[in-house]
């Protein structure tokens, strides 16, 4: 079952990012992030949020787009960044299953 909100520090560990990037982001993309607050004040993300930021992350990181690029490209073409995201986080899953294979049969 999947969680409802997702604290900064645990979005910032599902990017394999610091907490800092994370709030910058979260601050620089409003129109794609929209944390709540919780009592205490500390943002709380949805699914939809760290969906959102994994995009950011794909642009900026992997392909070297600004922050402006990487708004441009997410209004432009939302569902393409989508599916390269996916496609690479299932690549991902592959090559983990894959080395986990190699490590039990040497």
């Amino acid at each position: 079952m999947e969680k409802l909100y997702y604290s900064i520090g645990e979005v910032a560990g599902i990017l394999g990012e610091s907490v800092s990037l994370v709030r910058f982001w979260s601050n620089s993309f409003p129109k794609f992030i929209k944390p709540q607050r919780n009592a205490k004040g500390n943002r709380q993300f949805t699914a939809s949020d760290v969906d959102a930021l994994k995009q950011i992350h794909h642009l900026v990181k992997d392909r070297g787009l600004t922050l402006e690029g990487a708004a441009q490209q997410l209004a432009a073409d939302r569902r393409s960044v989508d599916r390269s995201v996916k496609a690479l986080e299932s690549l991902k899953e592959i090559k983990a299953q894959l080395m986990e294979i190699k490590k039990n049969i040497s």
